[in-house]
């Protein structure tokens, strides 16, 4: 059931967005199809997503779009060769154009009702970060589509927003940053207050908390995703760079300077705890967004894109320390990061809840 932007909002009907931390049903990916997202470096890609696939498939579902059965066939040879529970692997015949579902796949929301905890869906308008890399038109659907499938009431949005722009706590405070949503091939329609009002009456936030720019190589214009997470309720993990000549520096040093400024809805400061930067990765002469920032976090387990670089053991070490009740599991992203995304960009979160069908 959709219900149109003139009925209650999410927000008055209790919904709001749950932390990544919080329990899951399911994993989503898109698996990979479009060689062109890994111009002449396709091959190793469907292997990386195989491994994330397999450590999630431990502990939970894993619901995968595919094209079609050939596809599902595939899919689940590879994750099983991985070492994968192809027993929890669930396939979905839904046209891709791409596979990054952190950003076209929907954002769930829940409420908490009568002892129970209930499930809908928000479905913004994805439109490749600014019209980037057309056709978009399947990614844009996914949301719709899964809605249709489990009977799901989905709130239908007119504003373009990606999931990984994006990260709240599950208590009322969101982060984002202005040079991706206050960017105007997103919503040039649209004032700061506009899309903070959007954002609090779908996601059920009070807090908006902005930071600046995202990272060198990163063509969504900076997504949170890749910089700064929520790891619980009132702490904070933010990239640094060390290294003071790499063009990072400063933008993650003035974002740092931000967040140890803003205060929590009880007027408290954050915990903020640094992690630490890659080295610099390249294909041929790109730099590319690589960042430990773009974990995954499931029922069981911590998934951090490592890069065959000194500082990966730091990096699982910091958020080991930040998640004492889930395993810490370093994947290999090299391969990946080159479509400019790792494992938070091409995964989300189903939560744990009952379907709601219609408005109530």
């Amino acid at each position: 059931m959709v219900n149109n932007q003139d009925n209650p909002s999410p927000s008055d009907l209790g919904f709001r967005m749950p932390a990544e931390w919080e329990p899951q049903e399911s994993i989503w990916l898109s698996w990979p199809h479009n060689e062109a997202t890994w111009p002449g470096a396709f091959e190793p890609v469907p292997a990386v997503f195989a491994q994330i696939a397999k450590h999630v498939s431990k502990g939970q579902l894993v619901r995968i779009n595919v094209l079609d059965q050939h596809m599902a066939e595939n899919v689940r040879s590879l994750v099983e060769q991985a070492g994968g529970r192809v027993e929890n692997l669930r396939f979905h015949l839904n046209p891709t154009n791409d596979s990054w579902v952190r950003d076209h796949g929907p954002i769930y929301l829940i409420r908490d009702e009568n002892e129970r905890r209930e499930r809908a869906i928000s479905n913004w308008i994805y439109n490749s970060w600014g019209e980037k890399y057309p056709p978009f038109d399947s990614d844009n659907w996914i949301p719709r589509r899964i809605a249709d499938e489990f009977q799901e009431l989905s709130f239908d949005q007119s504003m373009v927003l990606e999931g990984g722009s994006i990260d709240v706590n599950g208590a009322g405070s969101l982060l984002t940053t202005t040079s991706c949503l206050l960017n105007p091939n997103r919503n040039p329609h649209l004032s700061k207050s506009e899309i903070e009002s959007a954002l609090q009456k779908v996601l059920g936030v009070r807090q908006i908390l902005w930071l600046g720019d995202g990272i060198l190589g990163d063509d969504t214009d900076g997504h949170i995703d890749d910089i700064t997470r929520f790891v619980s309720t009132n702490r904070i993990v933010t990239a640094v760079e060390s290294d003071e000549s790499d063009p990072n520096f400063e933008p993650l040093q003035k974002n740092l300077e931000l967040l140890q400024s803003m205060r929590n809805l009880d007027n408290e400061p954050f915990e903020i705890i640094e992690l630490p930067m890659p080295a610099p990765r390249f294909f041929e002469s790109q730099r590319l967004p690589a960042s430990y920032a773009n974990f995954l976090i499931t029922n069981q387990k911590v998934l951090v894109p490592v890069y065959r670089c000194d500082a990966d053991q730091a990096a699982i070490d910091v958020l080991s320390e930040s998640f004492p009740d889930r395993e810490v599991v370093g994947i290999d992203c090299t391969d990946l990061v080159w479509g400019l995304g790792a494992i938070h960009c091409v995964t989300q979160q189903q939560p744990l809840g009952e379907i709601v069908s219609e408005v109530s």
